[in-house]
């Protein structure tokens, strides 16, 4: 079955084979097709995809094996094999599978969007050389399907090889999409037969990307893609007729070389651009395809942390791009409106206020603010212009509002704060348990990695959190811990490693320090307290125990539902705790893996917009990090750790801040108690802010300037897993936008900087060359889908798995950390008794800033809407659509609720995609976890008003939601074997005509 979703043939060593009459060495128990592939022999494959594996429907790569004729995808190598691709017989099989295929295609190449030189079907129809079709093409009786927003299907043009069916069940598993091979007339179905619009389809696109032909296309292709294509219908209806008409006296040939005119001809005006996503924290990457402005598609192929895959944010979410709302001048405030001004006079009148302000009151009277959307690049000059040219280290990003608690526990335990590993050692491990986190609406991409394992090679699934997501429904234990306990229940397990001899004794021995210590003071965390304190029946604790004790490996990932606690940063060390107690860091398929919510929240911290840390997490405060820096730029910088976001706003009412200048960040919706943000912006001297668009936060603003997103900008973004990718433009800045990096270097320039930075491969070189764990990280290594993951070495040598000799410390030992727990500082009472959980949707990032301006994605999902369990439905005569009011200590909001099993009892869930509406942040309070500051969001009471309005159901019924997956193994090409009207072809080479049943030992070839 597939190729990444099940284990890869375990190889038994080199052999030596026969390839038409050419000895070569292969790998005992590869593919075959994988050997003839290498040595770029020519072989159909139609339905052969490499990340799928042997699909084994088109029969189109038959191959003759000592004798017999065989599938090459679906044949192990074996010593001695005698093999040809070029006999009679063979040629006869490959043709008489084809032919099958072309009934089901209407070729009309020159017309068809997917001319695009890459067309499987239209390859293959030259490759073989086809000028007749044997069997007439055949319509089936099933119109187009175009009720998804971001794909059409077209039945008539589905050859049935199942690779969308296998990447929806295996690779991606999402479990959507099968095939009724035992149909009269067989297509592919969503959730069993229903249209696509409404079915569990949630658009991650892998249908689309891995389908040969036409049959599934993007919209945006459809009529933009080739040069006749835009033409009415009813004309190409009348082309395709002429050339079928011809088509019996002059053959396929001069055809197809007319359709590869007009294929290579779009090469002049298509433009293939490979980036980087601008969403969440796995990095995906891909080649996005445009023409002019207009964006035809994404083609995921070799990401090295995707491959093939994307969500429907990363394939379809790129309309913002060129929304009308993009800001294209700068604007400068008069009064209570904003006028546009030239750059000149408005980086002018930012320099001179900047250094007016410095003057009269102190550089660290200036705060400074990076973004997780901006690049590595962008980010480092964004700390350099706060400690080389204001001079101050009042710099920081929203690493503060998720993050930051993570990489405390880990710098607490092991030195770096950083995944462990890769996503692919996530696929590996044995068990993987997930805290606080819905990966498959909030890390899709990586979600799909974890899927896969677990449902076909027997991976086991732990998931704690207090709602029961996808994730959660899909694990072998999931369980609830009471908002804000998850530090009891994992000391819980620690302790029961220690008591019950499932420690790792010479792993702790020999690796970490602090043991004794740290398990003496486990003393109060007995499955029984635990139990008691997180509400979990010490049956499921004592399962949950036993399951990490007898894993070979385990990964823990956790995010927000951990980190956005007051006990953010103890909580995330207790998981590391954990980890190092059983021995699982050092070895590939086990560490710590603090998912990153944006795209480089990772890479914003790793290069220095921190307030306490250099690029490459060396302290400020450090003489000899601190000079190496001072000689670099030429300028004394302050030892003093500056101020982080939070501080900033308590600074601002204390009179200490009076200016800031924040990049690519609407803070005003972002951090917690949003009337608190803005009346602090609001007393601020002088505030510029640089986004795309104009924000919530923009309205606060003295100065905005028009920055540009990702599309339109070079540099590198940092994932989850460390991995610095290289993204290249794609499309020229909208109006007068320009890129961070330039509208900051032209600032400082403004100050008397005299930055002389040409591209952002200068800002990584400089950045190399002073900080240790960036030395060997230049572009000409992260040329096309290259990467690294740091460290990384001067010579290049980069550590995809850390640890791997030594911990991070000066003595090269892990560190146990004793902890005690203390409980959420905001909790339910009688006036407040509803817990307010918050978090993201799949389809919608973060608050909508982007996706909400994503047609498609607003015709799934247009409206905010607060998740209530039916127990408190019941309770508060509540029906999906009623509008009700929320109120904490510290606001008030209107919104419509949706009744869901996802939530229980008094827990409430409200999304963060309140775009144009009032935001989660009007409820959030002012706590922060102790250590970093970092808002507890998670720990919100509320009370709930229900209003006399009710409205329409929020959440409408194209919506995936509502619909229930069909899974299944793969395509079940068994199941089109037993067809009565299949015959294996390489029957008909052999000359048996009669439509027999398919043999079990063909089948199996």
């Amino acid at each position: 079955m597939p190729a990444q979703s099940e284990p890869k043939p375990a190889f038994q060593g080199s052999c030596s084979i026969s390839l038409n009459g050419q000895t070569l060495e292969a790998n005992t128990g590869e593919r075959l097709i994988d050997v003839i592939n290498r040595t770029q022999t020519p072989l159909p494959q139609v339905c052969y995809q490499p990340k799928l594996g042997p699909i084994q429907t088109c029969d189109t790569c038959v191959v003759e094996m000592n004798g017999e004729i065989v599938r090459a995808c679906g044949t192990s190598v074996s010593p001695g094999m005698q093999l040809n691709t070029a006999s009679a017989r063979v040629k006869s099989a490959q043709g008489e599978a084809f032919d099958r295929i072309l009934k089901n295609h209407q070729l009309y190449c020159s017309v068809c969007d997917n001319n695009n030189q890459d067309c499987t079907v239209h390859n293959t129809t030259a490759l073989l050389d086809v000028e007749h079709q044997k069997y007439p093409w055949q319509p089936k009786p099933y119109p187009q399907d175009h009720t998804n927003p971001f794909y059409r299907y077209d039945p008539n043009q589905c050859i049935l090889c199942g690779r969308c069916v296998e990447a929806c069940q295996n690779y991606q598993v999402n479990e959507t999409l099968s095939i009724n091979w035992e149909s009269d007339h067989p297509r592919v179905l969503w959730d069993g037969g229903s249209e696509i619009g409404g079915s569990s389809c949630v658009s991650c696109g892998h249908c689309v990307t891995v389908c040969p032909c036409n049959a599934l296309m993007e919209k945006s292709m459809l009529g933009h893609a080739g040069f006749l294509t835009h033409w009415p219908q009813n004309a190409l209806d009348h082309m395709i007729d002429v050339v079928k008409a011809v088509e019996p006296e002059i053959g396929y040939g001069p055809i197809l070389q007319l359709s590869e005119t007009e294929a290579a001809m779009r090469n002049t005006r298509v433009r293939r651009s490979k980036t980087v996503c601008t969403y969440c924290g796995v990095g995906c990457s891909f080649e996005i395809w445009t023409k002019d402005r207009h964006i035809l598609k994404v083609q995921p192929s070799e990401g090295p942390a995707n491959d093939i895959s994307t969500c429907v944010k990363g394939k379809f979410g790129w309309d913002f791009i060129n929304s009308p709302e993009r800001i294209k001048k700068p604007l400068i405030r008069e009064g209570h409106t904003f006028r546009e001004a030239s750059w000149d006079e408005a980086l002018s009148l930012v320099a001179r206020r900047f250094m007016e302000i410095k003057a009269q009151h102190g550089p660290d009277s200036i705060g400074v603010i990076s973004s997780s959307k901006c690049t590595n690049e962008e980010s480092y000059l964004m700390q350099k212009f706060a400690r080389a040219v204001i001079g101050t280290n009042n710099i920081d990003n929203c690493s503060r509002y998720c993050q930051a608690p993570a990489t405390q526990g880990l710098f607490r335990t092991v030195g770096y704060g950083g995944d462990s590993g890769s996503i692919h050692d996530i696929a590996q491990s044995s068990l993987v348990v997930i805290v606080g986190a819905n990966p498959a609406e909030a890390h899709p991409v990586l979600a799909t990695r974890v899927k896969q394992a677990h449902k076909l090679r027997g991976q086991k699934l732990i998931v704690a959190d207090i709602r029961r997501h996808e994730m959660a429904q899909r694990a072998d234990i999931f369980f609830r811990p009471a908002p804000g306990t998850d530090l009891v229940w994992l000391s819980a397990m620690s302790r029961y490693m220690f008591d019950h001899g499932y420690a790792k004794a010479d792993f702790l021995a020999q690796w970490v320090n602090h043991v004794d210590e740290y398990r003496a003071s486990l003393e109060p965390f007995t499955m029984q307290h635990a139990a008691e304190v997180c509400g979990v029946p010490i049956e499921t604790l004592v399962s949950v125990a036993e399951a990490i004790a007898a894993a070979p490996s385990m990964c823990i990932l956790w995010a927000m539902g951990v980190t956005q606690h007051c006990a953010g940063s103890d909580t995330s060390t207790a998981i590391s705790n954990l980890l190092l107690v059983t021995g699982n860091y050092m070895r590939p398929g086990t560490g710590a893996y603090p998912l990153r919510g944006h795209n480089n929240v990772q890479g914003a911290s790793d290069f220095g917009s921190m307030p306490g840390w250099f690029p490459g997490y060396e302290k400020v405060d450090d003489p000899a990090a601190r000079a190496r820096y001072e000689q670099g730029w030429g300028v004394k910088i302050p030892e003093a750790k500056g101020l982080d976001n939070h501080e900033m706003v308590n600074a601002i009412y204390e009179g200490k801040l009076r200016a800031m200048y924040l990049a690519g960040e609407d803070m005003y919706i972002a951090d917690a108690n949003s009337n608190y943000v803005g009346g602090g912006f609001e007393k601020l001297d002088f505030f510029v802010v640089q986004d795309c668009f104009f924000t919530p936060t923009c309205r606060f603003a003295d100065v905005v300037l028009p920055a540009s997103p990702s599309l339109e900008k070079e540099g590198t973004f940092t994932s989850t897993e460390r991995r610095v990718q290289r993204l290249y433009q794609v499309l020229e800045p909208l109006g007068e936008s320009l890129p961070d990096w330039r509208i900051t270097t032209a600032l400082a320039n403004k100050m008397g900087a005299n930055w002389t930075y040409q591209h952002p491969s200068d800002i990584m070189h400089e950045s190399a060359s002073l900080a240790p764990m960036f030395a060997g990280i230049h572009y000409d290594r992260l040329q096309g889908f290259d990467s690294l993951q740091w460290p990384v070495a001067a010579d290049g040598t980069d550590q995809p798995l850390l640890y791997t000799e030594k911990f991070a410390f000066p003595d090269g030992k892990a560190r146990l950390h004793p902890l005690e727990y203390h409980a959420p500082e905001s909790v339910e009472d009688d006036v407040y008794d509803l817990h307010l959980n918050n978090g993201r949707l799949l389809e919608h990032f973060h608050g909508g800033n982007m996706t909400g301006r994503v047609a498609g994605i607003h015709e799934e999902t247009p409206n905010p809407f607060l998740e209530v369990s039916p127990e408190l439905a019941a309770d508060r005569s509540l029906v999906s659509g009623q509008w009700v009011r929320l109120t904490s200590p510290n606001g008030h909001l209107r919104i419509r609720v949706l009744v869901s099993d996802r939530v229980q009892g008094k827990q409430i869930y409200l999304p963060l995609n309140t775009l144009f509406t009032d935001a989660t942040n009007m409820l959030t309070g002012h706590h922060t976890d102790h250590d970093t500051h970092t808002p507890a969001y998670k720990e919100t009471p509320v009370r709930m008003e229900v209003l006399p309005e009710t409205g329409e159901n929020p959440l409408p019924r194209l919506n995936f939601r509502y619909a229930s997956r069909t899974p299944q193994n793969g395509v079940e090409v068994e199941r089109k074997w037993n067809r009565s009207d299949y015959v294996f072809p390489g029957d008909v080479s052999n000359g048996h005509n009669s439509l027999v049943q398919i043999t079990p030992g063909h089948q199996k070839k």
